[in-house]
């Protein structure tokens, strides 16, 4: 159920200004995402073109404005992979804790299972105690992490990775374009 307010639902490349706009901060301040350098318009507005092709992409929307997104992609390229999805979600800075990224993630995993998909994955770049704490609570399990694979702002970073089924088996045909 998302909080009193806010309203999720399917973005459109009409959204990648706004979803760039929340994205730009972590890439400039942050080391949760591992890009340097902040993504086009037309770049970003891209990516979520492709997120919608095959996967799915939401907003969290309060007042008309939008506040956070969460999306699903290629889990990896190999056609064996095909049944799995990777999941990122991203909250307006300054909104966090206010159970936006729990509604953008309760939305979006039942759109993934629907759609075909067994297994989500995430990878939360470390230290990140809220996002650990999200990726928990919608019933991710760690499952690892990748000691010092990123380097950003002139340090380190390891990455836990997370773990949910969304179904227990493929239905017999490719996940289906949603």
């Amino acid at each position: 159920m998302p909080p009193v307010g806010v309203m999720i639902r399917t973005a459109t490349p009409l959204d990648a200004p706004a979803m760039l706009a929340i994205y730009a901060h972590y890439v400039l301040h942050s080391a949760i995402s591992f890009e340097e350098q902040v993504p086009t318009v037309e770049d970003f507005t891209e990516r979520v073109r492709k997120y919608l092709s095959k996967w799915a992409c939401l907003v969290a929307e309060r007042d008309g404005q939008v506040v956070g997104y969460a999306c699903g992609s290629s889990h990896r390229e190999r056609a064996a992979y095909q049944w799995s999805v990777e999941t990122t979600v991203y909250v307006q800075h300054g909104q966090h804790r206010g159970g936006i990224g729990r509604a953008l993630y309760d939305a979006l995993l039942p759109q993934l299972a629907a759609a075909g998909y067994c297994n989500a994955y995430a990878g939360v770049a470390l230290p990140n105690d809220a996002s650990v704490a999200l990726h928990r609570a919608v019933g991710f399990e760690p499952i690892g992490t990748f000691p010092r694979v990123g380097f950003k702002f002139d340090r380190w970073h390891d990455v836990a990775w997370f773990h949910r089924v969304l179904r227990d088996s493929p239905s017999g045909r490719a996940p289906a374009q949603l």
